[in-house]
């Protein structure tokens, strides 16, 4: 299901990692594999070449366009020669192999294009990224040899456009809703009718991915290739978005579309298997460009603090303006952490990386929001101006919380995956845990396959620790991601024996237990990554210890009330609070 499993081994470290083992789903046992943490992941030497000279071109081609960005984004379009220059630049073809004229990049290197391309606008990585992260993605993921030599040459070249068609109206996360239908007609032929909305790249697109309940022996959703110019194929006008507005979103819709048999993609019944596979595989491309985000944010913000003066003094010499920065700085190199480590994963064949995956655009999502919102701060009047780049900044990173999966899905997602994983374990619960899991939160609710433990290894809370000589400072560091490692597998432990199947309503413990799996998960990557700036003598080394020391220090802070939380805890309160003002429908107190 790899697009790049053909050169997986060539990754550095690959030779190392367990690959049917998934880091954050061990943390639910409080075992660390420290085999696929350790030592942290480099660029292969082929697409580090390839990077150098693209990112050098990529700024040449975007850097005096800045002004025409804002128009665009008043304007809600990109033009037409502006799509053109993408496709010339080869943006469209960036992880389609080359035997069918792409760049055949690894997931990180595609990942690092889309961060640059995003420290100029994000609408342009967003027309690029829906192509590539999840229009064309389950062509490479499972599409046949006949399909690939079809499409993936016109796709590569950016003849053709992709987008992924899955949202309805009323729908959103709830994929299973969908009321988008195919028939089977005698000829094995399907009729597609219905609509999708919010689809990203909608109006420029001429190949769609689009899920559709079949109803079959088979399943209840299956995938179809789709081309815009066959008949019944249409999409509405541009959406009017707070922010991403010069990316083309809009409705699109089949009206008795006659579907070839050729077209299904993958097999038929089973488009939920499809969609999460493309979902996760696609995440690195939105975190690449949260960071990308992110590193423009932190060079505006500090060239703000350096030439802005208050009370005779730049207002950098401020501790506050400076605490800003520096917390900008650690949230960057920590999704940057993340990000590419699940990159690796997906590069290096590992078979389930859903939930590092769902982590790792969790954290970049938010993170790229807190910068933005501290960036426009430091930038003070000059930041609510429209003059200055901060206002579309903070609008434009607004959806990154939302589309691909919300981030509350997510956060249930990532719980329920890891409690999935120990339930199956504890006998108490074991008669229970095959309905609690079967479908906890629809669309999201197909949860990747993970291999039985051995009997020794299934018995609650592991003792695998981080066995490396690490740098003196950040052994303290591993010593916490040791401790809340046991103190998750205990909270878990804990959570299914006092709710049993009732666990997949407790959604306030859910999201405890995720925050912890999120924090675990990311500070081993920064960690890791920190390790390895020490032992290669890295220039900047000891700021990547310091980093790493506030990651932990905060984190740690934030576990302990995670932990603390499972017992003692405001949701009654918080529930009946919620229950009394919906039943009034409106906020009851006044002055007057």
């Amino acid at each position: 299901m790899n697009a790049h499993a053909s050169t997986a081994s060539d990754a550095p470290g690959a030779d190392t990692l367990r690959r049917d083992q998934s880091v954050a789903k061990n943390l639910f046992f409080g075992e660390i594999v420290e085999e696929n943490l350790f030592p942290y992941p480099k660029m292969r030497e082929r697409d580090r070449e390839m990077l150098v000279a693209m990112t050098d071109a990529i700024d040449a081609f975007l850097a005096d366009k800045h002004a025409d960005f804002k128009a665009w984004d008043r304007a809600a379009e990109q033009p037409a020669e502006f799509i053109q220059g993408l496709r010339d630049m080869g943006l469209f073809g960036l992880i389609i192999p080359e035997e069918h004229g792409g760049l055949g990049l690894s997931n990180a290197a595609y990942a690092r294009v889309l961060s640059q391309t995003s420290r100029h606008d994000s609408s342009v990585s967003l027309t690029i990224g829906a192509h590539s992260s999840i229009g064309m993605k389950g062509l490479l993921l499972f599409g046949t040899p006949e399909q690939k030599a079809r499409y993936e040459p016109r796709l590569a070249s950016g003849e053709m456009i992709a987008a992924f068609c899955l949202t309805e109206a009323g729908a959103g996360s709830d994929a299973a809703s969908v009321r988008t239908k195919a028939v089977r007609n005698d000829d094995g032929s399907w009729t597609l009718s219905g609509e999708k909305i919010w689809i990203t790249n909608g109006g420029i697109a001429d190949f769609y991915t689009v899920f559709a309940r079949t109803d079959t022996p088979e399943g209840k959703m299956t995938a179809f290739l789709v081309e815009a110019a066959w008949p019944g194929v249409s999409h509405g006008p541009h959406e009017d978005k707070m922010g991403i507005r010069a990316s083309s979103t809009t409705t699109v819709a089949f009206s008795d579309v006659r579907v070839p048999a050729e077209n299904v993609l993958g097999e038929v019944g089973k488009g939920f298997k499809v969609a999460m596979a493309i979902l996760n595989n696609g995440r690195t491309g939105l975190g690449g460009g949260a960071v990308g985000g992110m590193k423009t944010l932190i060079k505006l913000a500090t060239a703000q603090a350096r030439e802005r003066k208050q009370f005779g003094r730049p207002i950098a010499e401020f501790g506050l303006v400076r605490e800003k920065i520096a917390q900008m700085t650690v949230d960057c190199f920590a999704a940057e952490s993340a990000v590419w480590m699940v990159a690796h994963y997906i590069d290096s064949g590992v078979t389930d990386y859903s939930v590092e995956a769902a982590i790792s655009k969790v954290f970049a999502s938010e993170a790229i929001q807190r910068g933005a919102h501290e960036a426009l701060q430091i930038a003070a009047g000059n930041g609510f101006m429209r003059e200055f780049p901060y206002e579309q900044v903070t609008r434009d990173a607004r959806i990154l919380s939302i589309f691909e999966g919300t981030n509350e899905i997510l956060r249930l997602y990532i719980a329920l995956s890891g409690l999935k994983e120990v339930g199956s374990t504890l006998a108490e619960v074991k008669s229970a845990v095959g309905s609690i899991f079967n479908d906890p939160i629809k669309g999201f609710g197909v949860l990747a396959g993970y291999a039985r433990r051995r009997a020794s290894e299934a018995t609650g809370v592991g003792t695998d620790r981080i066995l490396r000589e690490l740098h003196p400072t950040l052994r303290k560091a591993a010593d916490a991601y040791e401790k809340y490692a046991v103190e998750l597998s205990q909270a878990a432990d804990a959570l299914l024996k006092k709710h049993g199947k009732a666990v997949a309503e407790q959604q306030h413990a859910q999201k405890r237990i995720a925050d912890l799996a999120i924090d675990l998960f990311v500070g081993l990557c920064v960690l890791s990554r920190a390790d390895t700036l020490v032992r290669e003598s890295h220039a900047e080394a000891e700021s990547a210890v310091r980093i790493a020391e506030l990651f932990t220090r905060q984190a740690r802070r934030r576990m302990s009330r995670n932990v603390r939380g499972m017992a003692r805890n405001e949701d009654a309160a918080i529930e009946a609070l919620a229950s009394r003002v919906l039943d009034l429908g409106a906020y009851a107190w006044d002055v007057i």
